[in-house]
């Protein structure tokens, strides 16, 4: 019935567990129990228990906000700012009398600069919102009984509903696979959405509902799913499904994810589990770690340092005219013209301290344009541009894979310039992650000729020639290049092996197991091109490629596989053809990070039982019997040998299983596997270990992931702008060091600190098997060469040290009471290596360099075991390479190379931290000028509370006049180019040194301000009063006063602008004179108006300014004045004290910057003894003098 539109069985490249029947015995006990209590009714949404349950719906909405919420909550979001909080009281009490200027001025500002935030915070949730509209409309075909589907929204599935996915649709919910449109009910799922990853999963439903192969077999299908609660944990699911009165177990295996897609497969059937807010990738939808830049949390401080000087002024100035106004009632009423006689409390001289705190009040309104109403807002719109400006970078753009940089948030772009220390990733991060099969060795012989570029590296260091089998390669390279296979993966070269060789080799038998194991022992997929008959492989990771490519080329093709069956092209020996041969697959015990191998178990095509395993040498070789050590110490010999090459090494081993051994470890490993508990994969690991062993050594495989282009040219320009690079690893010690010299982070003589627990006295103490006596001695030894390497480090102050660790001392280094000595270690070496370290201990190193330092972090990875390390540094940098986009979408920022981080942080991190640096520092300047004159006023008038200037004049100063040129300085500003910051390195420890925002620079900006306002001030008040500001005699008034104080001021603060900055473009020029001429033309359109509208401001320019010479001599005047000290100390300090950029701005203008010699001794000065990295390798073996005479 419709089996005429089912696939066979042969299309099925599946691998799985074996299945088993057995009963659960009492591992069901966790069902109905805590985390265990979710209970579905299939097919049967709407009866009365399903109704009970109250699960969530399927509606799924991301927004942050709700058309109810959106205005309680974002305006409670832009008022939880203290700066916002202060407007909006100042705003609210400008509706009393207290207030020195018009409630609607006051407000109006607010408006703006609060609206515009929300505006931009509503734009983001609505396309939050489209997409969510987008998602809950997608149709899907839901079983509506009698065996009939019809189309609905995803929104109206219910937990209990059968669905029909077809091919390339995505799954509306979590579900549990009943059949497919295979005959075997598998199908392939891709897990893009969630994890990135772009490979194939395979899943497959229980046997027991495979028949359902048409929608008329759902009819009357009922089961009862029991399985865990939500939860976020995407690999892992524990149920069973009760199915015509018996238990079936489900595992991953069965679970289909919501947001991935059907591939490959025509259709599935579906029971939906987990709806909505409730499926596994909603429940991973977490906001990441809220992060915020170094600059910004001094920003805060700096505020309420003003909040400070601003109280205290309105304090000081509230004291003065308490006194001042209690004297009015002697000595004839000084200050006549306020009528104290008719006063009712403001200047009551008999309510004295009533009308100072009154003037207080009001003193803490007319001051509050010290604080920057704009800076928030115009600082998120610089961010924003720049981080559009780093996406656009085409120098960053990776072509290969179509890939620029992007900046996943704008809130760390000034971060960029301070990073002190890189915490890297090795494998996919400075390598390719793309494996090269290069060399192997089987029975204690080594086989392959291909030289490495580790290889290649260490013979250039020593300064010999590279000879292999007669060839010379550096001189090879050097005149051909390098000789590279065409096949992608396989790089072997052996003439012995090639061709078919290998049946003439002494020990050929080990040698076809060998290459049988490659063949059979792993899960990749073969996808076969019936037009061309190729066969390529989908496989978890680019070693498990390599392996099976190198079967291939060596005469032992995979080319098919089933649910229970792995079918081979073997080079038989005797024949010298190929042969056809198929192992039925019994069971497969995959790799996981603590098992560290993977094994399988067939039946060859004569019945015997075979456990196939490969793993790392750190696992395997203890797992080997006593007869099958024959070729151990050979083995362990190239094994090494490979790690100093820089390979990756796996050990290959087998043993026969007698039948009784297996039904042995069979029925507890289906019983493992039938558990339904949170410790399942701990008992299968368990089960496996009992059969892993006394296995026979075969021999071990070398593949070389390469080095990513650029990489010790990168490392060398980060090393000399000073940052520290660490590399935190999985690999071997010897692998990690001698990638460590291959990149230029280790150099010859560069003294070595290895701390790793290899000591006769714990080994003796391990095979002993007394766990606390090894653990006490491992944390005394570990100490013991911490505090050694310590003394060795403070003994030499010009020597370069390298700490190199493994992992198993790194988990006592980290210990509460040794971390610190770790870290003071750490800081005073050149470079560190952390091998065999864990995605914990990575995050851990990361905290403790963050906390211990105080100073900015990066971490750079590319896989999910980078995932906490990225998100525990101050800045995660993904790198969008081929283990998934996992770190990626974890990160603050990704790019597509390693060697894109030296453009990210030289260039587009110095820019940054120097323009939102002097952006911040000149909206404080500007606006302690402009509050300086109003506060210098109001004591010129006796504190009475008289603005200066008209209100209109107050509320748009940030608005308009000012805010525009300095968004251009945050956007636009380079000190020097992007070619000099690549060239001087140097220039990048301005940020690590904060010397562009040390409080010493911010105080003298703000001082630089008082000046401005004062010389501002006193020039205004003393040129206008008492002489004639016009041809009829007329004296200034305080609107004449005023409009002449502001104009000074928008000119004075606007010009010094354009003498901060230091590279003109035509958008600078348009702000920053637009902004003076805009102002002119508010004074002549505002005084137009009529007098209740423009009240002081009434043709105060046209009838009074204009006209008269004098408003212009002093504008002039005061401007040049005002600018005068900021010239001169500028003027100075470039000539006699300059900054690095200073250098090398006078590098540029003495032409220079093409002189090589001046150009290095300049270069040189960011070289330490300490610096690592190629260029300071090559000083120090050319002159090692010079190097220890470098301060």
């Amino acid at each position: 019935m419709g089996k005429d539109r089912r696939k066979k069985l042969h299309l099925s490249k599946i691998y799985s567990f074996r299945r088993g029947k057995g009963g659960f015995k009492d591992d069901n006990a966790q069902i109905g129990g805590p985390g265990f209590s979710r209970v579905v009714y299939c097919n049967e949404p709407g009866g009365f228990e399903a109704t009970t349950k109250n699960y969530a719906s399927n509606y799924v909405r991301t927004t942050k906000y709700t058309a109810a919420s959106f205005l309680p909550k974002a305006l409670f979001e832009q008022f939880r700012r203290v700066a916002n909080f202060y407007f909006l009281v100042t705003g609210s009490l400008s509706f009393t009398s207290l207030a020195p200027y018009s409630a609607v001025s006051a407000v109006i500002p607010l408006i703006i600069f609060i609206g515009a935030a929300m505006v931009k915070e509503g734009i983001e949730d609505w396309r939050r919102k489209q997409q969510d509209i987008e998602m809950n409309n997608r149709k899907v075909k839901k079983h509506r009984g009698g065996g009939v589907f019809d189309h609905t929204e995803w929104r109206n599935i219910r937990v209990g509903d059968i669905v029909k996915v077809e091919k390339n649709e995505f799954f509306p919910a979590d579900l549990i696979l009943l059949s497919s449109s295979y005959d075997d009910a598998i199908c392939y799922v891709e897990t893009m959405n969630l994890d990135g990853e772009t490979n194939l999963k395979l899943k497959q439903a229980l046997e027991d509902t495979s028949y359902i192969h048409d929608d008329e077999n759902l009819s009357d299908f009922r089961a009862t799913i029991k399985c865990e609660d939500p939860n976020s944990n995407l690999y892992a699911f524990v149920g069973s499904m009760e199915f015509e009165e018996q238990q079936h177990p489900l595992s991953p295996q069965q679970l289909l994810l919501r947001d991935s897609q059907l591939r490959n497969t025509d259709y599935i059937y579906g029971a939906v589990i987990f709806t909505g807010h409730d499926t596994k990738v909603i429940q991973n939808s977490t906001d990441p770690p809220s992060k915020r830049s170094k600059i910004e949390k001094k920003m805060d401080k700096i505020i309420y340092f003003l909040f400070g000087v601003l109280f205290m002024m309105a304090f000081v100035g509230s004291i003065y005219f308490g006194i001042v106004t209690k004297d009015d009632l002697e000595g004839g009423h000084k200050r006549w013209y306020l009528k104290p006689d008719s006063a009712k409390i403001f200047f009551d001289p008999k309510r004295a301290p009533m009308a100072a705190i009154y003037h207080f009040l009001t003193a803490l309104l007319l001051y509050s344009y010290l604080i920057p109403i704009s800076l928030y807002v115009s600082i998120e719109i610089v961010k924003v541009l720049q981080s559009i400006f780093i996406n656009q970078d085409i120098h960053m753009y990776y072509e290969e894979t179509d890939k620029p940089a992007h900046a996943r948030t704008s809130n760390l772009n000034e971060e960029l310039g301070q990073v002190d220390t890189i915490l890297s990733d090795k494998t996919g991060t400075l390598t390719c992650n793309s494996m090269e099969f290069i060399k192997f060795s089987v029975a204690g012989t080594a086989y392959g000729y291909g030289v490495t570029e580790v290889e290649k590296a260490m013979a250039k260091r020593n300064g010999s020639p590279l000879i292999v089998n007669g060839k010379d390669y550096g001189v090879e390279d050097r005149a051909h290049g390098a000789k590279k296979s065409s096949i992608k993966g396989f790089n072997f070269d052996d003439d012995r092996i090639m061709d078919g060789n290998w049946v003439n080799e002494p020990h050929s038998d080990v040698i076809q197991n060998f290459f049988r194991l490659l063949a059979v022992c792993h899960t990749a997929i073969p996808d076969l091109d019936e037009e061309t008959g190729k066969v390529t492989y989908e496989a978890e990771s680019p070693d498990e490629a390599a392996f099976v490519i190198a079967a291939k080329e060596l005469g032992f093709e995979f080319f098919n596989r089933t649910q229970s069956s792995v079918s081979v092209n073997e080079l038989d020996p005797v024949s010298c053809k190929r042969v056809e041969r198929s192992y039925k697959l019994l069971n497969v015990l995959e790799f996981n990070s603590s098992r560290k191998r993977m094994s399988v178990i067939v039946r060859d095509e004569e019945g015997k039982l075979l456990l196939l395993c490969k793993g790392a040498d750190s696992v395997m070789f203890e797992r080997l019997a006593i007869n099958g050590r024959k070729y151990e110490e050979e083995t362990r010999e190239h094994v090494n040998e490979y790690a100093n090459a820089g390979l990756r090494t796996l050990i290959l081993a087998y043993r026969e299983l007698s039948e009784e051994e297996y039904q042995a470890f069979n029925e507890k490993f289906v019983e493992a596997k039938n558990s339904v508990s949170a410790d399942r994969e701990t008992m299968i690991d368990e089960v496996a270990k009992k059969v892993e062993k006394d296995l026979i050594l075969l021999g071990a495989t070398a593949v070389e992931d390469k080095l990513q282009e650029g990489v010790p040219e990168c490392i060398d320009k980060l090393a000399q702008a000073g940052i520290k690079i660490w590399v935190l690893t999985g690999d071997k010690m010897e692998t990690a060091i001698n990638i460590g010299y291959a990149c230029s982070l280790l150099r010859q003589g560069m003294k070595q600190i290895i701390i790793n627990l290899e000591s006769p006295k714990i080994t003796e103490l391990e095979k002993v098997g007394d766990k606390d006596a090894v653990t006490k001695a491992s944390r005394e030894s570990v100490l013991q060469q911490l505090m050694n390497g310590k003394f060795q480090v403070a003994a030499s102050s010009s020597e370069a040290f390298a700490l190199i660790i493994d992992g198993k001392s790194l988990a006592y280094a980290l210990e509460e009471n040794i971390k610190k000595l770790f870290l003071e270690l750490a800081i005073g070496c050149a470079s560190l290596i952390c091998c065999r370290s864990s995605p914990i201990q990575k995050a851990l190193v990361t905290r403790l360099v963050k906390e211990g330092t105080k100073k900015t972090t990066l971490a750079i990875g590319d896989g999910a075991n980078d995932v906490g390390m990225l998100q525990e540094a101050d800045i995660g940098i993904g790198i969008s390479g081929v283990e998934g986009m996992q770190a990626v979408m974890s990160s603050d920022i990704s790019i597509a190379q390693f060697r894109f981080l030296e453009r990210l942080l030289l260039v587009h991190g110095h820019w940054c931290y120097r323009r939102i640096s002097s952006m911040i520092c000149y909206f404080f300047y500007k606006n302690v000028t402009f509050g300086f004159t109003v506060f210098l006023y109001e004591a010129y008038s006796s504190f009475s509370g008289q603005p200066a200037y008209n209100d209109w004049f107050l509320s748009l100063y940030n608005v308009f006049f000012t805010s525009l040129p300095v968004i251009a300085l945050g956007v636009l500003d380079q000190d020097v180019s992007a070619r000099y910051c690549l060239k001087f390195p140097l220039l990048y420890q301005e940020g690590v040194q904060n010397v562009l925002f040390s409080w010493r620079r911010i105080i003298g900006w703000m001082f630089n301000g008082l000046c401005s306002a004062i010389i501002i001030f006193f020039l205004c008040t003393k040129a206008l009063d008492p002489q004639a500001f016009n041809k009829d005699g007329k004296v200034a008034g305080y609107q004449i006063l005023g409009a002449t104080m502001y104009t000074c001021v928008i000119w004075v603060v606007n010009c010094q602008m354009a003498l901060a900055l230091s590279y003109f473009t035509l958008i600078q020029h348009i702000v920053i004179w637009g902004g003076i001429a805009l102002w002119y033309l508010f004074l002549l359109a505002y005084g137009a108006m009529s007098p209740s509208i423009s009240t002081t401001a009434y043709k105060v320019f046209v009838e009074s300014l204009a006209p008269s010479p004098f408003f212009y001599i002093v504008t002039i005047f005061a401007v040049i004045s005002a600018l005068t000290p900021y010239f001169v100390y500028n003027a100075i300090q470039l000539r006699f004290f300059p900054m690095y950029h200073g250098m090398i701005q006078w590098i540029r203008h003495d032409g220079r910057c093409d002189d090589p010699e001046y150009c290095n001794m300049v270069r040189q000065r960011s070289i330490r003894p300490t610096t690592v990295g190629f260029t300071a390798r090559s000083l120090a073996r050319t002159n090692p003098l010079e190097m220890e005479n470098i301060n």
